[in-house]
């Protein structure tokens, strides 16, 4: 992020988001209705399947198109293969687990670029439209809004428990059905709502991404620690140990950015920094039509939707945790 803002900056009519306020995705307008929307991830296995990590990587990547209230149109694949240590065989899985997933969201694969490389590495970039009226960005959070999370926290910390085989089934396979969920049926209903602001949660967390809407909102955030959904497992697994590498970054980049009230779980707080694969949306909507977006939002099978916390007037820590 420190590198990115020392980046030369681009100015041009048509751009609509760029990366200056670290939104999901970079926006730019192709006609008075028409604007493409773009975004890139990968990264290593996190789970021993091979399609299934297609399926996870391909759904982290679309996830930032629905985070803009987009519609994903195309992919490319993003390949790093250790040539001579694995089986092609298992590229070829993982294409065939991403492939899944972007034909469920509606869009195609148009082909990719790999290269040899000495960790396994796979992802997608991703081309969604929208129209330019109608960019959802994760700054615009007003005084009052409330807070909705779509999906449940902890990914992170049960993937570290699996690679080192401590993490129950239960965990697993509640962590796999949450990452391979597209957010796409979330980002329909939330469209037909008020959204001020919309982010989703991935490598920052939860207490990361909602500092982004905070600063970029002008507005603190406050978070209740007693409502966030949670996978099962994840916090006890947490005060195990079983925690990121990036959630101890998270906890050092936040420390002056965020409180956290001292009565909370250990093992909670972490969940709370804990970096997300194919994490929820993190939606602003004012407090009254909150309730209907989370009753929606259930309705349409999206189980694991509630309301988390609410934007307040600017205080001395941009997000609380309480």
């Amino acid at each position: 992020m420190q590198v990115l803002h020392s980046l030369p900056k681009f100015d041009h009519e048509d751009l609509i988001v760029g990366t200056e306020t670290s939104d999901d995705a970079g926006v730019f307008r192709l006609r008075p209705d028409l604007a493409i929307v773009n975004t890139v991830d990968f990264f290593t296995p996190i789970v021993d399947d091979p399609y299934v990590f297609g399926q996870i990587a391909a759904a982290n990547a679309l996830s930032d198109i629905y985070a803009m209230g987009a519609e994903p149109r195309t992919a490319l694949n993003i390949v790093g293969f250790p040539k001579g240590k694995l089986d092609l065989a298992i590229l070829g899985e993982i294409l065939g687990g991403g492939a899944e997933r972007i034909r469920e969201a509606g869009a195609v694969v148009l082909g990719g670029h790999s290269l040899i490389d000495e960790e396994l590495k796979y992802g997608m970039a991703i081309t969604g439209i929208v129209h330019p009226d109608r960019v959802i960005r994760n700054v615009g959070v007003q005084e009052g809004d409330a807070l909705v999370l779509t999906k449940p926290l902890g990914t992170g910390i049960i993937s570290t428990a699996l690679k080192k085989r401590k993490a129950p089934k239960k965990s697993v396979s509640a962590a796999v059905v949450s990452m391979i969920t597209l957010n796409r049926t979330a980002s329909t209903i939330m469209r037909s709502f008020p959204v001020h602001a919309c982010s989703d949660v991935t490598g920052y967390g939860l207490l990361g991404h909602a500092l982004e809407m905070a600063k970029g909102s002008g507005v603190t955030v406050i978070l209740q620690s007693a409502t966030l959904p949670v996978l099962p497992g994840a916090t006890l697994l947490a005060e195990k140990g079983y925690l990121t590498g990036g959630c101890k970054r998270n906890r050092d980049y936040l420390k002056d950015k965020v409180t956290v009230d001292r009565s909370i779980r250990e093992g909670l707080v972490e969940v709370a920094f804990d970096p997300q694969t194919s994490g929820g949306l993190l939606i602003a909507v004012p407090e009254k039509v909150a309730p209907r977006l989370v009753k929606a939002l259930q309705a349409n099978g999206v189980t694991a939707a509630t309301t988390i916390g609410y934007a307040a007037s600017r205080q001395q820590a941009w997000v609380r945790l309480v």
